[in-house]
């Protein structure tokens, strides 16, 4: 069965999520978190929800605050804000009686995953697709120094986004990276994790999963030669479900 459904997150804004459950009597879930500017409708979530759900576990993918059918202004949204959405989301499973988590996020949805995981017990899985683990040192690598002076002069810089459209972006959101960083919240996770990223990623470094998979003490990275941030290469995408599918699959099935 799937359905549209709206929760609140802590601070009451509405978040939209799809949940499709392929039995009724099934307590495990898999919470998928997709990237920067797109939406719950990405075609890595809605693939992953029909392996996922053909191998009998029950998914949950939703827009994070300013995106989709969630409230919220994308100019304002924070990594805290999308943390928040995790958890969140966690709780309003909970009371549809689930209670075996798994989770996957890709990009900037995997920075957010990497610091729930870091705050939750729920979890019984984590499957990461090309993660932003520190937001400091990715645009301090991707970006002249000016530019980052210009953003915070100005207060917003605008984005290009998945769909080829220009979105503003407040300066709130590269400030409250100080209190996210994937590094050190990869101290804390203890669960299973698989990391997927791509060798020609020109958006996330790969050198940044490698550090990553490092300080996991449970964690597997796999390097998919040749593919981009996307995986844009039809080949490179269904590797990449098929690598996150099969990992979350064995590991919520035990």
């Amino acid at each position: 069965m799937k359905k549209k459904v709206f929760f609140k997150d802590s601070f009451k804004r509405k978040v939209c999520g799809i949940l499709s459950n392929p039995n009724s009597f099934n307590k495990r879930v898999v919470v998928l978190c997709h990237g920067l500017g797109t939406s719950k409708n990405s075609r890595s979530y809605v693939g992953l929800e029909r392996i996922l759900n053909k191998a009998g576990l029950a998914t949950f993918r939703f827009d994070f605050f300013g995106h989709g059918e969630s409230e919220g202004s994308f100019e304002d949204l924070t990594v805290s804000k999308a943390v928040d959405d995790v958890l969140s989301a966690f709780e309003f499973l909970k009371k549809k009686g689930f209670s075996v988590f798994g989770l996957a996020g890709s990009s900037f949805g995997g920075l957010a995953c990497l610091i729930a995981a870091s705050k939750s017990k729920d979890l019984s899985a984590l499957a990461l697709k090309c993660p932003v683990s520190n937001y400091l040192e990715r645009e301090r690598a991707t970006k002249p120094g000016k530019l980052l002076i210009d953003w915070k002069k100005k207060g917003f810089r605008f984005i290009l986004g998945p769909d080829g459209k220009k979105h503003r972006l407040n300066y709130s959101f590269f400030e409250d990276f100080k209190n996210n960083n994937g590094y050190s919240a990869a101290k804390k996770i203890k669960i299973p994790v698989l990391i997927v990223h791509g060798s020609a990623d020109k958006v996330v470094p790969v050198e940044q999963s490698k550090k990553t998979a490092k300080i996991i003490k449970d964690c597997k990275l796999v390097i998919v030669r040749g593919a981009d941030h996307r995986f844009s290469k039809q080949k490179n995408f269904k590797k990449s479900l098929s690598l996150v599918s099969d990992f979350l699959i064995k590991k919520m099935s035990k």
